[in-house]
């Protein structure tokens, strides 16, 4: 189940600072991060490079503004925009509430309005370390066979979808889907730097696995127009695409880690299984 071109994790070895770290240590991080030189930030943060030397070496301590101009400019998700404010002495500008509290109500309503709305079609909500926060109807029905501690919450739906207990064995695509899943993941940690998602990684590359590796670096057949999800069920074989939906301008950092997963039938057998399917979901 599946938030440029990107360098893999591997090719960089920097790793977050950690909360204490000054100022000029989590800058220098992000610029180091997105492979920019002194010069190429400075010019892009209309400031001087010596300037910008000063900030990173704690001989000048930046503005509010210039904290959140320069974290603009390093494309700095908001919850590392806050650890950057807090560093530079400032109180973080963006909040981090649950989905269920009263002031998201409208976003946790959208969220489960497109969920609800896309059955007979399986979907669901992920947090930034791909956590499930919500499903529709549909998911568990897609689950059997899965082992109930991969079931406990907070359940993983990158570990749920390649685990040799999960639904690995009955991935028919499972070469093309694990590389595709692997390859999404070195993205997100290029542009989050997120240490966890590294550790996830790992994990799920180094789960036993028996397949053709040259096939999961293949290029699709020219009939697809997306990697697809296969999956053998009681219903037959199921192929979906899928495509992520996000907030657009999110100030709060749950909504801007927030991505809905939505997938559709890649051919005529799943959906008229889908429909068949459509009977047995609550009203």
């Amino acid at each position: 189940m599946n938030p440029s071109t990107a360098p893999s994790p591997h090719a960089s070895a920097h790793r977050s600072p950690g909360a204490r770290a000054p100022f000029g240590e989590h800058l220098r991080h992000w610029r180091q991060h997105r492979r920019l030189s002194q010069q190429g930030l400075a010019l892009e943060a209309e400031i001087s490079t010596r300037h910008l030397s000063y900030v990173e070496t704690g001989r000048a301590q930046p503005s509010r503004e210039m904290v959140l101009r320069l974290a603009e400019r390093l494309s700095v998700p908001l919850r590392e925009r806050n650890a950057l404010l807090v560093a530079a002495g400032f109180a973080p500008m963006y909040q981090a509430r649950p989905l269920d509290h009263p002031d998201l109500a409208a976003a946790r309503q959208a969220v489960d309005l497109v969920l609800k709305g896309h059955e007979p079609n399986p979907a669901l909500a992920v947090d930034r370390h791909w956590n499930l926060v919500a499903a529709n109807a549909v998911v568990p029905l897609l689950l059997d066979g899965v082992a109930p501690q991969l079931l406990q919450p907070p359940v993983n739906v990158l570990r749920l979808s390649l685990h040799p207990e999960g639904l690995g064995p009955r991935l028919a695509n499972a070469a093309q889907w694990r590389a595709h899943l692997l390859h999404r993941l070195q993205q997100q940690i290029a542009a989050t730097a997120d240490d966890e998602l590294q550790a996830l990684h790992d994990e799920i590359a180094a789960y036993p696995f028996k397949g053709d590796e040259d096939a999961a670096h293949g290029a699709p057949p020219a009939s697809h127009i997306a990697v697809p999800f296969e999956l053998h069920t009681g219903l037959g074989k199921l192929s979906f695409i899928s495509t992520i939906t996000i907030f657009g301008t999110p100030v709060d950092v749950t909504l801007q880690e927030l991505a809905v997963e939505s997938f559709f039938p890649a051919n005529a057998e799943t959906q008229a299984a889908l429909q068949r399917l459509r009977a047995s979901l609550p009203a």
